[in-house]
């Protein structure tokens, strides 16, 4: 199976085609599982996702022809927080399209799309080992802990009772 993204500095015509293929299932499933999970209008998930996918390829195309060394993800929240930025013209009908569509419906696709992903090089992910995998779950725990804990702080200081 050809690798959808090669990560190459020159994005060919196909390599955006490509871009747009997966973005494109990545959106329907997500569609379908707004609709089925949270009874969101599939019109209005698969405006949502749209709006996603186009911040998302235009951050892709500032990585590879800015010439910054800077992540696609930066450019990508960049992009999504000044055009929601209340003022902005794009801010209402942004937030209404993209509030159809529930963060734990894109991460179910995309976790999938990891796993699938790392199933393909799972001789690559044994070699590192079983010390690889301690790691790995510290890594997830502490990150967990941390995020519960300056969430209790955060409530705290606000007055919401721990």
């Amino acid at each position: 199976m050809p690798d959808f993204i090669d990560g190459s500095e020159n994005v060919s015509v196909h390599g955006i085609f490509n871009w747009i293929l997966l973005l494109a299932i990545f959106s329907v499933i997500v569609v379908i599982g707004n609709f089925i999970g949270y009874q969101h209008p599939i019109s209005d998930s698969l405006v949502g996702m749209a709006i996603l996918s186009l911040i998302t390829l235009a951050g892709v195309w500032m990585e590879r022809y800015l010439p910054f060394n800077i992540s696609s993800i930066i450019y990508i929240s960049v992009m999504g927080i000044v055009l929601a930025f209340p003022g902005m013209p794009t801010s209402e009908i942004l937030l209404y399209y993209v509030s159809k569509v529930e963060l734990l419906s894109i991460v179910t696709v995309f976790l999938a799309y990891v796993g699938i992903g790392m199933g393909k090089s799972w001789d690559e992910f044994k070699a590192l080992g079983w010390r690889a995998i301690i790691i790995t779950i510290l890594v997830i725990a502490s990150t967990y802990l941390g995020s519960a804990f300056v969430a209790h702080v955060i409530l705290v200081m606000t007055g919401v009772p721990a």
